[in-house]
């Protein structure tokens, strides 16, 4: 069964990113630790700077485990807990960049909000954020998170991903947080025309990034590079 969405905070635009002292942090989670990441995947081949100015503005440190809190800033994935993971930033900045390469998007669906990090990444960079999560442990920590860093445009559903939002499609944009075997036609249909899809493909052995556009007649597609993600799964839980 699907729940109400849940809006993040109510407005139209995200709020300031003011940095209380909590947020600030100390030591590995300090502004300098941020620094050397952002110089990092400028490195990598990073060039978007609004996307790079959104990753240097979120607290990765407050989307894991306290345990964890002093590997934040580091280029990989952490666990977060029930089998998911808090993707690379480097996967972040890369996907949220193939998404925007095209120009400006107004609402855009993310499948798999997991920790929300990424969520936090797009959300001052488009006009709103239509997210879902299966795993309602993990999203009820995300509103939290969300909420707490006052981003404001942001509707969280508990819903089986793999069918997307079609109540609030069309969309400019979705990103896919999990990958899928192959190209999910539920969701190349709720883009509108024009509109483009970020996702990982394949089974666990090999994987690849894709965009995906949706044209009149379809779709086309390119691959972007090798990547590791868990597996897109139905339902919820």
């Amino acid at each position: 069964p699907h729940t109400s969405p849940h809006i993040a905070g109510a407005g139209r635009l995200a709020g300031a990113r003011l940095m209380s002292p909590m947020h600030e942090g100390i030591g590995m989670t300090s502004q300098r630790t941020r620094e050397r990441l952002i110089r990092r995947l400028g490195q990598e081949g990073i060039r978007n700077r609004r996307v790079l100015e959104s990753m240097r503005n979120t607290p990765r440190h407050l989307f894991v485990d306290e345990a964890l809190a002093s590997r934040a800033y580091e280029d990989t994935a952490l666990p977060i807990g029930q089998g998911q993971t808090i993707s690379q930033p480097y996967i972040v900045a890369r996907m949220t960049e193939a998404l925007l390469a095209a120009g400006p998007l107004e609402n855009v669906l993310e499948v798999g909000t997991g920790s929300g990090y990424q969520t936090a990444v797009l959300a001052p960079l488009v006009r709103r954020v239509y997210t879902t999560e299966r795993i309602k442990v993990l999203l009820d920590q995300a509103r939290r998170r969300l909420q707490a860093l006052k981003i404001r445009n942001v509707i969280t559903k508990h819903a089986d991903g793999t069918i997307g939002l079609p109540e609030y499609a069309p969309f400019d944009g979705i990103l896919v947080a999990a990958a899928p075997e192959g190209i999910p036609l539920a969701l190349v249909e709720q883009l509108r025309p024009g509109g483009r899809m970020v996702l990982p493909i394949g089974d666990r052995d090999e994987q690849a990034l894709v965009r995906v556009v949706r044209t009149n007649e379809g779709y086309v597609h390119e691959m972007l590079e090798r990547v590791s993600f868990v597996p897109l799964l139905g339902g919820v839980c």
